[in-house]
């Protein structure tokens, strides 16, 4: 009976070690369309699916600060980023692409507070799936307490 139970409670402990997620978080502060597209938008989903084929799940948190802002702007028309053409010209497209990565791929997308009103944004501003945070640190801090590994995107 002592064997029986002490191995199932291995293999639940083992199960249960297993189970446990992968958790990324990425620090994305580059203006960089490029950089967006390579490492969030392609790479986030190639990360994805690698560990996928290990039936492992990846959590993944984007911060948003810096450059980045101007890329979850419900309309850059309307904001200070209105003159920067190369955004105009693809911001359609993009905006879809990210909103798919919050609710195709279950990405947190958390943007600082501090610098939207810097930049003079406002919650109303920002696409739904976005959550504000009070700021770029606070999220980093907690997220890399929590064992997600840091990835920068930056310029």
């Amino acid at each position: 009976m002592k064997k029986t139970l002490l191995s199932l409670l291995l293999l639940i402990s083992f199960l249960q070690v297993d189970e446990e997620n992968l958790k990324v978080v990425y620090d994305l502060t580059t203006k960089d369309i490029a950089k967006i597209e390579l490492n969030i938008l392609k790479g986030i989903v190639a990360h994805k699916i690698y560990f996928q084929k290990d039936f492992k799940e990846l959590d993944v948190t984007v911060v948003i600060h810096g450059g980045a802002y101007r890329y979850f702007v419900k309309d850059p028309s309307t904001t200070i980023y209105k003159n920067d053409k190369e955004l105009i010209k693809n911001y359609a497209e993009l905006k879809k692409r990210l909103a798919s990565l919050a609710d195709t791929y279950d990405v947190e997308f958390l943007m600082c507070g501090v610098g939207m009103r810097h930049n003079k944004m406002q919650e109303k501003d920002i696409v739904p799936f976005v959550t504000v945070i009070p700021n770029s640190s606070i999220g980093l801090i907690e997220r890399q307490n929590q064992g997600y590994a840091y990835i920068p995107v930056g310029d």
